[in-house]
Order: structure tokens, then C-alpha cells, then sequence
């Protein structure tokens, strides 16, 4: 029987043997209204941009990883919204839930033939795993007991598969000091739990809305830049970064290495305000 964390692995065929292809698109910011912003920037305008730029990749991804804060009023019409924009790119869609989302009301709406709900993602010589880190009521991050005992049978399971753990939240202070009070709270106790495992290869998350890598005791760490508005790197206190939205690019070698690269929309300008102090 399959538990309430615990779901069916789902499989999917990479297009080449020894290299899986995900893009990683995050903190999207939808709103139920079309005309919504986020600090002055339409948020659907910006996704509409990032996702049609994916689009134009020169090797079409196997999967897109949607890593939380797909909504920022965590309405139903916004999670429909993104179930039928991913759905027409056909291209397979798993999504892990952030602060601003609503897991129940994602698991109604963000579904369909090609947006899925799964934690597990076999391919190639890989397992994808995504967690929920979210706490309702809270801007932090926490990974409830049952969430860290599925990632620790989930590596046990297939040791011979590299892994990529995705979930919302930074395990990893980013010398950003508003943000590193709103990272995963347990982060000591799933480190240690991923160092365990020699196949753990990365951790992929969102929430900070910049570009950020760093490699601790053979895992990289990586986190991608918000499909709209951007932080701005190494701030005190909350300040709106300048760049552009974007999403990144992963290649997953079948010997385990991780090569990406973050792609930003740089044929659209997009107005954000920047006198706005919180989201």
C-alpha cells in the first residue's frame, strides 16, 4: 500500500542514454487575476516569456521541475492556469509545493496528462526526488518527519541511481541575512541525511529568486532564478534584484556529473518596481 507521502515512481524515457535533460522553472507568482504583479511585474506575462523560451532549446528538456510558489494567491484558477500552460508543452511537468502554495488545492488542479504530482521521477541512470518543504501558516521551511523518512527510503531503494533532490527551501545559508532567516529550518538534519548517500549528486531549489551554486562534500547545491521578479544577492534586508527572469537548463550524465546553466529573458523589458519593500 502506498502511503499518503510515498507515491507510484513515475518513469519516463530520456531522449538520449547517457544524459538526462531537465529545465528547472521556479517561483512563478501566479495570481488569479491575469492582469496580477508582482512588484509591478505581471507575473503571467513573465512565465508565458521563460516557458516559450525554454521551448526554443536546442535539445528539447525530458522534463520541466517546478519547484514551488507556483502561485501567489494559491487560487485554483492560477494552479488550472499552470496545468494547461505546462500541458501544451508537452513536455513532462512534476512540481514540489513552496510557501505560497496550497499542496490540496495543487494536487486538484495542477494535474493532468503531462503535470504531475509524483515525489519519485526514475530516468535514465537517475532518480529525481522532490520534497515538500512547506509549512502552512509559514514563510520558512520544514521537512515533516514523514517527508525525511520517504527521501531516506527513496535513496536506499535504488543506490545505483545518481539522485537529484528538489524541494523549495535552501538547506544552505546564502549570505543573504532576510532569506537565510526563511530557509529550511531542519536543513542540519537533511544534510546529513543526503551526506549519507554517495549517490546524492545535487539539491535543486527555488525560494530565492537568484542564481546561486556551490559544491559541499561532493554534492552540488544549486538554486535558480524566479520566472518574474528577482532578489537582489548578499542583501540585509528584503531588496528586489535587477535581473532578468529566467529559469535553468540541467544536463544529468550518466556517470553522475551535473552541467547547467541559467538561460534569462533577454529580448522582453520588464518593469518592476522597486520602491515596493516586501512581496
Amino acid at each position: 500500500m502506498v502511503d499518503k507521502v510515498e507515491k507510484i515512481p513515475h518513469e519516463i524515457q530520456p531522449s538520449r542514454l547517457d544524459v538526462v535533460r531537465f529545465a528547472q522553472i521556479t517561483d512563478c507568482h501566479i495570481f488569479e487575476d491575469p492582469q496580477g504583479c508582482l512588484l509591478g511585474l505581471n507575473t503571467r506575462d513573465s512565465f508565458e516569456a521563460v516557458r516559450d523560451r525554454v521551448l526554443r532549446e536546442e535539445w528539447r528538456p525530458d522534463g520541466i521541475l517546478a519547484t514551488g510558489d507556483l502561485s501567489q494567491d494559491a487560487s485554483p484558477e492560477s494552479y488550472q492556469y499552470l496545468a494547461d500552460e505546462f500541458k501544451a508543452t508537452n513536455i513532462p511537468t512534476f512540481w514540489c509545493p513552496g510557501n505560497h502554495d496550497n499542496p490540496e488545492t495543487m494536487e486538484l488542479y495542477l494535474s493532468n496528462s503531462r503535470v504531475f504530482a509524483a515525489n519519485q521521477i526514475l530516468i535514465g541512470h537517475w532518480q529525481v526526488i522532490l520534497l515538500d518543504s512547506s509549512v502552512k501558516g509559514k514563510v520558512h521551511g520544514e521537512l515533516a518527519d514523514e517527508q525525511l523518512e520517504f527521501l531516506e527510503k527513496a535513496l536506499k531503494r535504488y543506490p545505483d541511481r545518481h539522485a537529484l533532490v528538489s524541494l523549495h527551501h535552501q538547506p544552505v545559508d546564502i549570505g543573504s541575512h532576510w532569506l537565510d532567516q526563511i530557509g529550511l529550518k531542519n536543513a542540519k538534519t537533511f544534510n546529513r541525511i543526503i551526506e549519507k548517500y554517495k549517490q546524492v549528486k545535487g539539491v535543486l531549489w527555488g525560494h530565492i529568486h537568484q542564481e546561486y551554486q556551490k559544491s559541499v562534500n561532493g554534492i552540488r547545491y544549486i538554486a535558480t532564478p524566479s520566472s518574474c521578479v528577482q532578489f537582489k544577492p548578499g542583501s540585509e534586508d528584503f531588496s528586489a534584484g535587477v535581473e532578468a527572469p529566467g529559469y535553468r537548463y540541467l544536463n544529468l550524465y550518466s556517470d553522475g556529473r551535473i552541467e547547467s546553466i541559467v538561460h534569462r529573458i533577454d529580448n522582453i523589458e520588464f518593469t518592476v518596481d522597486y520602491s515596493i519593500k516586501g512581496y
